[in-house]
């Protein structure tokens, strides 16, 4: 144990030699959740809209007034002409235009269909699609309250019959898109600083010359091993609590599950990535090589994979079988289980276990591997 022990102070203090590191492991991870935090948001609020009322009634003002009382549309401009509304979209002033036909007014009242046109600016279909539904579902508001009206109005005593919807929506009641995606970010962080810290640092030694000295000395290869990890692991461990942080007190997402499950799960995940770093070492010799090939053989894969970003349910079927081989997949799970549902180990437990299995299969294939070139 000993001779482990001194393998590990050994790593902490190479780390700390290398002030440039020590900005980037403990700053940058707050930096990169703050940033991603404040920057992605897939909420559609205030769309700028602008306005052709060529029928400038009192249906149409009323119209208009639920359009910007809504808080989903904001109003930017207005024109006499549907022909007019090209030049706010292809300038990017306006991302929706609102054309109200004349006799609008008249054909509500009379019961007949009103003329109403929205165009949209199809280039971020995302947002558009979204802001297409709130406009339809405050059109059909509208068309239902003139309903009510018309029917008080020729003495109707009792509401006609009606489906209403009443939506409940746990863990998310706000649909806040920052609850679904900040979460995310302590898995990427984890996976690209432990996995590209423990490559580099393993290769780092191959370039300085100090691998061989270490070949000659007294220690058994997995103390080598285990006493490089282990550092990168701890450091990992501390970002968790780090980015925890600021999620929850940045960003007010929940922590409706246990930290301390939160943490334990944490572990299983690390020792993916640990072992992926390990493994990547063993098949570069420098540095360079070994930042690419996490980045663009391990990382981005993961990452579009996992299901943080893109849903796996619309995979193709192929693909979809391919995500299970994914340890972040798993780990996604847990952290949205964790944060938002507040799961624990009785529902996350599938997760663990493969997180378990997988991390150990590629320590031992890294360790092999490693041990190999060190024979």
């Amino acid at each position: 144990m000993r001779v482990l022990w001194r393998v590990m102070v050994k790593e902490f203090l190479q780390i700390r030699r290398d002030r440039r590191m020590i900005p980037v492991i403990f700053v940058a991870p707050v930096v990169q959740i703050a940033v991603f935090g404040f920057a992605v948001n897939t909420d559609v609020t205030d769309v700028p809209t602008v306005l052709v009322d060529q029928d400038r009634s009192a249906a149409s003002r009323d119209l208009l007034r639920r359009f910007v009382r809504s808080g989903y549309f904001e109003l930017v401009g207005v024109e006499e002409r549907a022909s007019e509304v090209d030049r706010w979209l292809v300038t990017g002033r306006a991302q929706l235009g609102l054309v109200i036909g004349p006799g609008f007014g008249a054909a509500l009242a009379s019961g007949r269909r009103a003329a109403l046109q929205v165009i949209a600016d199809g280039s971020d279909a995302a947002s558009v699609n979204i802001a297409l539904g709130y406009a339809g579902a405050l059109v059909r508001g509208l068309g239902a309250d003139i309903q009510l009206e018309r029917l008080r109005a020729a003495g109707g005593l009792a509401r006609p019959g009606q489906v209403e919807l009443e939506p409940r929506v746990f863990y998310n009641p706000d649909l806040k898109s920052r609850w679904f995606y900040v979460p995310a970010v302590l898995a990427m962080v984890l996976m690209v600083m432990t996995m590209l810290l423990s490559a580099m640092g393993v290769v780092r030694e191959k370039e300085i010359g100090t691998m061989e000295q270490l070949i000659v000395t007294p220690i058994r290869p997995w103390q080598l091993i285990v006493g490089k990890l282990a550092p990168f692991g701890a450091i990992g461990v501390i970002q968790v609590f780090l980015v925890t942080a600021v999620t929850v007190f940045g960003f007010s997402v929940p922590l409706r599950g246990s930290f301390p499950l939160l943490l334990g799960l944490t572990v299983l995940f690390l020792l993916n990535t640990l072992g992926l770093g390990l493994l990547v070492s063993t098949l570069v010799e420098t540095q360079q090589q070994a930042m690419m090939a996490a980045v663009f053989t391990a990382m981005v894969p993961m990452i579009y994979l996992s299901g943080l970003i893109f849903p796996i349910e619309n995979m193709p079927r192929v693909i979809q079988l391919v995500t299970y081989a994914v340890p972040l997949r798993y780990y996604a799970e847990i952290i949205r289980g964790v944060f938002l549902r507040g799961s624990a180990i009785d529902v996350l437990w599938p997760e663990a276990l493969m997180l378990l299995g997988m991390g150990l299969f590629l320590l031992a294939v890294a360790a092999l591997r490693f041990r190999k070139r060190l024979d």
